[in-house]
């Protein structure tokens, strides 16, 4: 009796890390490819590259010799991805839709339909993670490759979720996933890595923002409440920016570099200080919301871990506190640059216990405004 191999289907992406995924499960199982269009492109400004991303997708599965299906989320990104990230813009607030976009669209909506539709046992993506089992209980690791880690992304998935779902590249290094592509001859080895929100390049964040809301300038003030320029509207913002600010070499000041320290939403003001790491820009805390657990075994307040509030920085030990209907987190240290919007995710040593959104921070000093 001959066995049927489990079926897996691949999010692919055009991308290195993707097309290296497909080819290390096509040893175990049966292994088809998916794109996915999440945005529709309306215009040529070069937006979206999933023209591109679809051709170097078509021939990473003739390579391999997979089948590839092709489905258009774009109705469903805009409802569960977009419209948010939106309105947290209008609010003054710093969304992160990548992390929408897994909890909504790849780890909910592509699942459902690869399960459902095309019979498959399980669904497979390109983020560097480790899904541990352990007495049928579900872990998020990190990555072995710690630079290239994605667990922050992943903080929203749940066990049911975890028991469908397969990241062969959590044990490699990316320097090894692009020496694997380059050996079976992957046109996409030396592919550049993706950045910026799901759908737009970061050099047109700005110019895309436009699109879709409207500028109301304002003033920009310094702690001091002095007035140093006009900013062009607080979405186009996010605490501890630097860049952009267009208010360098002011002869009064000491030449130290600005910093978006604060917004004062009502008012339409723009607080900047000098110095990345001034008492303003510090935060002893934040106040979390929409908090989810990876997995409830290892929580139990109060919780001492260590904690991230953006990708890119490290990791900060913290206490977690249960406040009535909102969890409280004290930092051990300040933090510079919290950000209403962005998440905060939580580790114990290798395990991504979970996260939340930032409601607000705990500022270090009173507000001046």
């Amino acid at each position: 009796m001959i066995c049927r191999k489990k079926k897996v289907i691949v999010a692919m992406s055009g991308g290195v890390d993707s097309s290296v995924t497909a080819w290390l499960l096509k040893e175990k199982y049966h292994v088809e490819g998916l794109f996915m269009k999440n945005w529709e492109e309306e215009d040529n400004f070069g937006y979206c590259n999933s023209k591109k991303d679809l051709q170097d997708v078509e021939n990473v599965c003739k390579s391999l010799n997979i089948f590839l299906h092709k489905v258009n989320f774009s109705l469903e990104y805009w409802t569960y991805v977009f419209k948010n990230f939106l309105l947290e813009h209008k609010k003054g607030r710093t969304p992160n839709p990548d992390i929408l976009c897994n909890k909504k669209i790849k780890f909910k909506i592509f699942l459902k339909f690869a399960i459902e539709n095309l019979n498959a046992d399980y669904i497979s993506t390109g983020h560097y993670a480790i899904n541990f089992i352990k007495n049928k209980d579900h872990f998020l690791l990190k990555g072995k490759d710690k630079k290239k880690d994605q667990s922050y992304f992943l903080y929203t998935l749940k066990q049911k979720q975890l028991k469908k779902i397969l990241f062969p590249l959590g044990s490699f290094k990316k320097t090894q996933v692009r020496e694997i592509a380059k050996k079976i001859n992957l046109k996409v080895y030396n592919k550049k890595d993706s950045t910026g929100i799901c759908f737009i390049q970061p050099k047109f964040y700005k110019e895309f923002l436009n699109r879709y809301l409207s500028s109301k300038p304002g003033i920009i003030i310094t702690t001091k409440k002095e007035i140093i320029g006009q900013h062009n509207g607080l979405f186009y913002y996010t605490l501890g920016q630097r860049k952009g600010l267009n208010i360098g070499g002011l002869k009064k000041y000491r030449s130290s570099p600005w910093y978006v320290i604060d917004k004062d939403i009502k008012n339409n003001i723009l607080i900047v200080d000098q110095g990345i790491n001034n008492k303003y820009l510090l935060s002893k805390g934040l106040i979390l919301k929409k908090v989810h657990w990876i997995n409830k075994k290892n929580i139990a307040f109060p919780m001492s871990c260590k904690i991230k509030t953006r990708y890119s920085e490290t990791e900060n030990n913290c206490i977690i506190e249960k406040k009535n209907k909102y969890i409280k987190v004290t930092f051990l240290n300040p933090i510079s640059s919290v950000t209403p919007g962005q998440s905060a995710v939580f580790y114990l040593k290798n395990i991504c216990l979970g996260g939340g959104i930032i409601q607000d921070k705990i500022p270090l000093v009173k507000k001046f405004f």
